[in-house]
This record gives structure tokens, C-alpha cells and sequence, in this order.
């Protein structure tokens, strides 16, 4: 019986406690609660864009010392003939990865045919340069110091003046047990560029968190998997995965106007199969808004003009306003910070002057 009484008030207290209990919603500001957004809340389209882009990883491990002396490599103008380049020159990680023009200019003021790709996240890219003549990022290290319109210099002379450089022989011997080789120079400078990962705001999204995009980023990126740019621009890179021509609905270098170049043959460089002209990698869309001038020959001057571009050249369709607004809204996103150790340590400031001594007066 005295069992029985004790059920009775604890289910009749249960109940005075579960009425007294309001929705967390009502509570007072200051109460905190969290409330995840419910699945059925995010558009279909975003729950889409995250099954074909994946997040970059907040860390990569690379051999630490190898890239430290791969920065080094990176800034240094002793690759070019005339010690006036470095692979920053052309690749300013500070500002993008680019150059900020059309095409590169090399050295003794020689315009280059094309424009320089962003070096940041280059991991990803399924092979190197706009016609993917370079297998990976060693490969693609050797061709700028050797080419006579770029760097203009040999990796025998490169190897050469390194070895005449105390701090260098010093930071070989430490990473390569054959010291200062060419193969060793390209592989601390690959080492370095796939360091290069810069996660932004997007990848919180991509990770999960609904609440990373909103506004016109988040329309952005409904738009950007609703319209088809994602039928290219996919995976860890949000492209550099693929192939495909510039022009596959409208004719690009119609709206372009002027005359063809070699560079605008792209792939067909490569591979000399006539489909292949016109055929270039899909560039990496990681930080795209600090990588203009875009496309392959700098002729978007605005990242709006780059979107509506594409849209209408690759996609067939005419982007008002608001769409494009809202697509580079969200392009803005998969901008992200610079790692640790990706610039070289700023040159001290010059140490001031001394004060003039007074001078006499004269007698």
C-alpha cells in the first residue's frame, strides 16, 4: 500500500512538472537553449551541394622543414636568370596566389600568352597549368625556371648558386640526404605549395553548420547547385577536377572577340587531338574572389563579369542581377585564411636616424 502511495505522488508531481514545462522557445532571452535546425529547413539544393563539394581539412600534414625551405625556394629570386623573379612574382600568396594581371610577364619584361592560376589549394587539382601538362606540383615546379619567356634560368645554374649559399646547404642536408639536387629543389617547393589549404566560411557549411551561410550567400549557394554550375565545379577544389570547353554552349571567343592565340587552344597543346581544342582544366574556384583577372586569358576583369560569363557560355543561361549578386556572395565564402608560416618573415623595419648633432653657432 505505502509502495502504491509512492508512485501515485511521484507521477502526480511528473505531471505538475511536465505542465509547468513551456516550449523553449517561450523561455526568457537570457535562458540559453539550442534549438538545430531541422533537416527539412535547409533547401534541397544545399542538401545537395554538400553531397558533391567536400570541406578542406583545417590541417594538412606535410614534412614541416621541407616546406619552411620551400617558402624560402618560393620567395627567392635566385631561380630566374637575372635574380629579378621568384615564383612569387607571378604566384603572390598574399594576394590570392596571382599576379592581379591578364597574362605574367617574365623575365626582361617578356608578356607570358596566359594567366597565372592561383597556387593556393593546387593540391587538389587533378594536374597542373590551364592545359594540364604537368602531372602533379613537382612537375610543375621545373617548367617556370627553365622556361626562357619565365624565369629564363637552368636548375644547373639554380643548383649552382644554392650550393654558393651557406643557409641553403645547411637546410638541405637537414631534409635530403643527397644535399642540393634539382629534384630536391622542386620537391621542398611542391612540399610548400601543398601547404597552401585555406578553409573559409564555406566549409563550415559543408562540415554541417546551417547556420555558416545566410543572406546571399546562402541563395548563393542554392543557386550555384540549381543552375548546373556544380556539373563542373565540384569536389574538394570546387573544380580542378576536370576538363571541359570553354564555350560548350555559346561560342566564347565570339563574345570575346579579337584574334586566336596558341594559348587558346589549350588542351589540344597537350595532346594534339583536335577535340581538344579550346579544352582547358576547370579552374579551382578555392578563394576565386582574390584570383582575378579570370579565365585563361585575364578577360574577365570583375568576378560579376566572370559569373555571368560562365553562365552564359557553359550553362546557356542569362543570370539577372540578383543571381549573379548572389552567386558571388557566395564565392566570396570559399575564401579562407593563409596557414601558418605561408609568408616569408617581414623584413625589420629601417632603424631611425640619429638626430643631427646641434650645430654652433658661429663666433
Amino acid at each position: 500500500m505505502r509502495l502504491r502511495s509512492v508512485f501515485t505522488v511521484f507521477a502526480l508531481v511528473s505531471a505538475q512538472s511536465l505542465t509547468a514545462c513551456k516550449d523553449p522557445r517561450e523561455l526568457p532571452p537570457t535562458t540559453e537553449y539550442w534549438e538545430p535546425v531541422a533537416a527539412s529547413a535547409v533547401p534541397a539544393e544545399l542538401r545537395r551541394l554538400r553531397t558533391v563539394l567536400q570541406p578542406l581539412p583545417e590541417h594538412v600534414d606535410v614534412d614541416a622543414a621541407k616546406a619552411s625551405l620551400g617558402q624560402r625556394l618560393f620567395h627567392d629570386t635566385v631561380l630566374s636568370a637575372d635574380n629579378t623573379l621568384s615564383c612569387a612574382s607571378c604566384h603572390d600568396v598574399a594576394h590570392g596566389g596571382v599576379d592581379g594581371h591578364r597574362t605574367s610577364t617574365g623575365i626582361r619584361g617578356q608578356v607570358g600568352p596566359i594567366n597565372a592560376p592561383t597556387v593556393l589549394n593546387a593540391r587538389y587539382n587533378v594536374l597542373q597549368f590551364w592545359d594540364g601538362r604537368a602531372a602533379n606540383l613537382r612537375e610543375q615546379a621545373a617548367g617556370p625556371v627553365a622556361n626562357p619567356a619565365e624565369m629564363g634560368s637552368t636548375w644547373p645554374a639554380v643548383v649552382a648558386a644554392l650550393g654558393r649559399n651557406p643557409a641553403y646547404v645547411t637546410a638541405f642536408a637537414a631534409s635530403y640526404h643527397d644535399g642540393i639536387t634539382a629534384d630536391n629543389a622542386r620537391d621542398a617547393i611542391a612540399t610548400y605549395e601543398e601547404s597552401l589549404v585555406t578553409p573559409g566560411v564555406a566549409d563550415r557549411f559543408l562540415r554541417g553548420d546551417d547556420t555558416a551561410l545566410d543572406g546571399d550567400a546562402r541563395e548563393g549557394a542554392r543557386l550555384f547547385e540549381s543552375v548546373g554550375c556544380t556539373s563542373c565545379h565540384n569536389g574538394i577544389g570546387v573544380g580542378g577536377g576536370s576538363f571541359q570547353r570553354l564555350g560548350a554552349v555559346r561560342d566564347y571567343f565570339a563574345l570575346r572577340g579579337g584574334a586566336r592565340t596558341a594559348a587558346d587552344d589549350g588542351r589540344f597543346n597537350v595532346t594534339h587531338q583536335a577535340s581538344d581544342r579550346s579544352v582547358f582544366k576547370v579552374p579551382l574556384l578555392r578563394n576565386v574572389a582574390e584570383t582575378g583577372p579570370w579565365f585563361h586569358d585575364g578577360w574577365a576583369r570583375t568576378l560579376d563579369d566572370a559569373v555571368r560569363t560562365m553562365g552564359a557560355v557553359q550553362l546557356g543561361r542569362d543570370l539577372d542581377a540578383t543571381q549573379v549578386r548572389q552567386l558571388v556572395a557566395f564565392l566570396r565564402t570559399l575564401s579562407g585564411p593563409l596557414p601558418a608560416g605561408a609568408l616569408p618573415p617581414a623584413a625589420p623595419a629601417p632603424a631611425a636616424a640619429a638626430p643631427a648633432a646641434p650645430v654652433p653657432p658661429h663666433a
